[in-house]
């Protein structure tokens, strides 16, 4: 009898047992607590004038930017590819794998091929940002349209299909990029890596209401997400129009993902770091609780990454390097363990 009395009660809710929800809410506090530690430290570590004081907050309010550009980064990447993750049903794959970062790399690098670096720098603006975001949107929804209608529509012919585009173009802008002066391929190279430097603050009033924006909305789907999660027959079963979501929500991704690319840049393993390690801490699987912690975790690893590579080893350039190295391997990790795709 005492035996039967010590077994946890299971739930039918977002967690199995009481433990489960404990050990939840830990987690996210932990991570708040290392986000808010993390962000404080970029704004005030090195700072020369005294805390509090009107130039302090002056030299805050200048770094105030590049967390601003981590917070939006991390909320685009750990978002759409929870989200790509879910619909797609796998969870090896991301979004970048429809091409977003082939087709970056193919805009800038025929703006440096065409008109030079000057060229490169005449055209930087808001404009500019959004002409790129709305091209990657397009693209993507015009291939999603495509291969997602008619009587053969398939999301597995989808993402391979998506792959050979995304070769094609890295093949196109690897040639041009051969043919390039030196000092035109240095400076292409610095915008080819994922990098929160390259940023600009001015695109920020737009890129913040499109990643609030998409990322919300896939908030307030989180339901429909958990039954998309079951597979296409038993979304339909339970009363989903399972294309019809689908096409919402990878709209709602390739948004999210041509705005993070079009701001900082390629990082290709983010998002599956970020989304792994969510669902290892969360412990459920329940939308509306994975994105918090997936969120939390995108911008504890970038501004602990940037925090550490700034101040102890004043290469803060390789953030992203960093990033991938440690993403990849996980990657590795994880597909060895599972044996497949």
């Amino acid at each position: 009898m005492a035996d039967l009395l010590t077994v946890p009660t299971r739930s039918s809710g977002p967690f199995a047992t009481s433990r489960a929800r404990r050990r939840y809410v830990g987690v996210v506090a932990v991570l708040a607590v290392l986000a808010v530690g993390f962000g404080f430290a970029l704004l005030a570590w090195e700072n020369p004038m005294p805390l509090g004081s009107p130039g302090f907050w002056r030299i805050a309010n200048h770094r105030a930017t590049n967390v601003t550009v981590m917070v939006v980064v991390a909320v685009a990447q750990a978002v759409a590819t929870v989200s790509f993750q879910t619909v797609t049903t796998n969870r090896i794959i991301t979004p970048s794998i429809m091409g977003f970062e082939s087709l970056y790399r193919v805009v800038q690098t025929t703006t440096v091929y065409l008109f030079g670096v000057a060229g490169l720098v005449a055209i930087q603006g808001v404009w500019q940002f959004g002409l790129q975001v709305v091209i990657m949107v397009g693209l993507a929804m015009a291939l999603y349209g495509w291969l997602l209608s008619g009587r053969y529509g398939n999301l597995q012919i989808m993402l391979l299909i998506g792959i050979i585009i995304g070769g094609g173009l890295g093949a196109i802008s690897t040639f041009m990029q051969r043919l390039l002066t030196p000092s035109e391929f240095d400076v292409l190279a610095a915008r080819l890596f994922g990098n929160v430097s390259n940023a600009d603050a001015s695109y920020l009033p737009l890129a913040i209401p499109l990643c609030l924006a998409a990322a919300t909305l896939l908030w307030m789907r989180s339901r429909r997400l958990n039954l998309m999660a079951l597979g296409p027959d038993a979304a339909r079963s339970l009363g989903v129009d399972h294309r019809r979501e689908l096409l919402i929500v990878l709209f709602l991704v390739a948004v999210l993902m041509a705005t993070s690319t079009a701001l900082v840049g390629p990082m290709t393993f983010l998002g599956f770091l970020v989304a792994t390690l969510a669902y290892q801490f969360s412990d459920t699987h329940d939308h509306r609780l994975i994105f918090p912690v997936a969120v939390l975790t995108a911008f504890v690893i970038l501004a602990g990454a940037y925090f550490v590579m700034k101040n102890v080893f004043y290469a803060q350039g390789m953030v992203s390097i960093l990033i991938e190295l440690v993403g990849g391997t996980v990657f590795l990790i994880v597909i060895l363990r599972k044996g497949r795709l």
